[in-house]
């Protein structure tokens, strides 16, 4: 698999992915994303991270992490803009707690 993405496009992947987990895309969440990533970046890789199963999203997930090398404050920064996705709409779930923890670990 070969990702071409820009460290913007990985995080509009990672947040679409952490605001997707749970198959409910709440509006909230979505307008969060869109605060951070502009509208041509949130579309496109919107649909990619729909079309592609939990599986592929976390290969991905985990390819553009070993392939590129992020420094400390960035992961960190990813991991705060996560949690914020999962509370934008007010409650975290379970699926959501869940991809929490998996994608720290990844990024940690």
């Amino acid at each position: 698999m070969n990702l071409d993405w820009t460290k913007k496009e990985f995080e509009a992947y990672v947040l679409l992915y952490a605001a997707h987990c749970n198959h409910i895309e709440d509006i909230a969440e979505q307008k969060y994303i869109r605060t951070k990533v502009d509208e041509k970046t949130f579309h496109r890789i919107h649909t990619e991270v729909v079309v592609d199963s939990d599986e592929l999203n976390l290969n991905k997930i985990q390819q553009y992490i070993s392939e590129n090398e992020l420094n400390q404050e960035e992961k960190e920064n990813l991991i705060r803009e996560v949690k914020n996705v999962f509370f934008a709409d007010g409650s975290v779930d379970f699926l959501e707690k869940k991809v929490f923890t998996i994608l720290k670990k990844m990024l940690l």
